[in-house]
């Protein structure tokens, strides 16, 4: 048994195999993860041109927004470049706390995301955006096949936003329903506007959006972290979620832990990288409205911002 743990040991040692703590891959490849929305899409080609250009090479894999942060723990993806606090900050702090990740820095961009409406719901929807006010004018988003309840356009279901907890917590006459992609928001709100009819969607900032067509985020009571852990906590005593998501959230950049000795080049890129609120809202416009294709889009910035990005390979 003895010579069997000592060959078993040696085995691993040689081919690099760890029981213990999994790091990113030494294959020289950094792999940066895609998601389903298009400033996410854009930016991690963009990260991924400029580590080219320091001689790293790249791979992307479409990944789940969610479990993307236990990947990077793991060692099966190098880096997240847009990690949003108010849909992904719960399980990137519980990767973060492994000691597995390291967080590189805090952009610029300032982030939030809700319940957001265009601004002619306000017409006939006195109040907003008091969440209190869009509670009472319920019917004037209820469809055929909701019931007399209001129907809310949620995100995909993997950006964990609680928002059925929300509307239960609040007792709101709203139905969430959960939109498979950011494009199919984005019908939802371009079929309410050409009509004319009342729609209530969630959206964030930095976002497109907010130039095509003007509108408000809607104000649940102030959110506190207690909010999401302490059912006391809040106007229902007996519920989690009865809060908006935090009006000022971070937008972070984190890569495994052992990236910066297994690509230290890009490593150096990364440091310095930084992106502003009009960067992610560009990245977005450029597929959104624009029409381009992600891996044009991404050209079209670095060719728009090369004296932003030129100091971060240099």
């Amino acid at each position: 048994m003895k010579k069997m743990i000592s060959f078993l040991s040696a085995f691993l040692i040689v081919t690099g195999i760890s029981l213990g703590t999994a790091s990113a891959d030494k294959s020289g490849v950094v792999k940066i993860p895609t998601h389903n929305w298009s400033s996410q899409l854009v930016g991690a080609e963009v990260v991924g041109e400029l580590l080219k250009m320091v001689g790293e090479e790249i791979e992307y894999i479409p990944m789940d927004s969610q479990t993307v942060y236990q990947s990077m723990a793991d060692g099966d993806i190098d880096l997240v470049h847009e990690i949003w606090e108010g849909a992904f900050g719960a399980s990137y702090e519980k990767s973060l706390a492994t000691g597995n990740v390291e967080e590189i820095l805090t952009h610029d961009a300032v982030t939030r995301e809700d319940w957001w409406y265009p601004n002619f719901v306000e017409e006939t929807c006195p109040g907003l955006p008091s969440w209190e006010a869009l509670n009472a004018c319920s019917d004037q988003f209820a469809r055929a096949d909701s019931g007399g309840k209001g129907v809310f356009i949620g995100g995909p279901v993997d950006w964990l936003k609680h928002d059925a907890e929300k509307v239960e917590a609040l007792g709101m006459n709203f139905e969430v329903r959960n939109a498979g992609s950011a494009g199919a928001i984005w019908a939802e709100l371009d079929s309410g506007v050409a009509q004319n009819k009342p729609v209530v969607i969630f959206n964030w900032s930095p976002n497109f959006i907010g130039a095509k067509y003007p509108g408000k985020f809607v104000e649940f009571p102030t959110h506190d972290p207690k909010c999401t852990t302490d059912a006391s906590w809040g106007v229902n005593p007996n519920a989690l979620y009865d809060c908006g998501n935090p009006a000022s959230g971070y937008l972070k950049l984190a890569v495994n832990k052992d990236f910066s000795k297994n690509h230290p080049a890009g490593y150096k890129v990364l440091k310095q990288m930084n992106f502003s609120g009009p960067d992610i809202d560009k990245m977005a416009n450029y597929v959104d409205t624009d029409g381009l294709e992600v891996p044009a889009a991404a050209q079209k910035w670095l060719d728009e911002h090369e004296s932003k990005w030129s100091n971060w390979v240099n």
